[in-house]
């Protein structure tokens, strides 16, 4: 069932969101080589902390804040004091907060160092392809219409592996709402765009095959062919005239 949202629990989630995009400022510029993924998930906590929330991944019994995901990780990647941060790599932040009850989700991926110009290539696309999905998120467009602008850049004019198994959603009172909102065209619901909806856009991009497999941690999910992915992610509420970005951050540099 789709929970449409009110406008007390939109501003509850507005605050959650605004909160995680200040986190995103204060951590990003602090990874750096020869961090480990625990040390990026320490910081997180500590901020969370600060202001009086929780980290949302805890209520899916995650064994993290953030999931830290570097390289060919494409998602929920384990915070581990053994993986440590090189050169050239780039580690997606995927980080959700409650704050009073309202959730916010957001992801980064943030490139350390001299990576190479096809990775960056990557970044870039998957983060168009992003903006893309939120543009066509409006009233009375319908859920693929996202799913198809995602896939029209990612997938059609460059060729990437848009990830399937796995898709963005509703948030905002759970960490996991419905609809759910994929990132390639596909069969199954597809509703119509309302007023109230708060959703999680989430491209996961990779830069070869599009399929993917799970490690035996249970949780770090890696690309078939051990080549590199990028995820974006917003969380996004829909108003009758417009869509709001609640976790904007453009002054973000990563």
């Amino acid at each position: 069932m789709i929970r449409l949202k009110n406008e007390k629990e939109i501003e509850g989630i507005r605050k959650s969101c605004h909160a995680l995009a200040d986190l995103f400022r204060e951590v990003v510029p602090q990874i750096e080589v020869g961090m480990s993924t625990k040390d990026i998930d320490d910081l997180c906590v500590k901020f969370i902390k600060k202001i009086g929330g929780t980290p949302a991944w805890y209520h899916e019994d995650f064994p993290g804040a953030a999931c830290v995901s570097v390289n060919n990780e494409v998602i929920h990647g384990i915070p581990s004091k053994k993986r440590i941060i090189h050169n050239g790599d780039i580690v997606s932040l995927d980080i959700g907060i409650d704050l009073d009850g309202f959730i916010s989700d957001s992801t980064h991926t943030v490139m350390v160092g001299d990576v190479r110009p096809e990775i960056r290539k990557l970044v870039q696309v998957t983060r168009e392809s992003l903006a893309a999905g939120i543009a066509a998120c409006v009233v009375g467009n319908r859920i693929r219409d996202i799913s198809n602008a995602v896939y029209d850049i990612a997938g059609k004019q460059h060729g990437y592996g848009v990830v399937y198994d796995y898709c963005g959603h509703g948030v905002g009172l759970d960490v996991h709402e419905d609809p759910s909102v994929p990132n390639c065209p596909c069969g199954g619901a597809n509703p119509r765009i309302q007023a109230g909806m708060v959703l999680a856009i989430e491209p996961m991009i990779n830069i070869g095959t599009a399929d993917v497999d799970t490690l035996d941690d249970g949780w770090t999910v890696v690309t078939c062919d051990g080549k590199w992915s990028c995820h974006e992610e917003h969380t996004v509420a829909v108003f009758p005239d417009h869509t709001e970005v609640l976790t904007a951050c453009d002054d973000l540099v990563c």
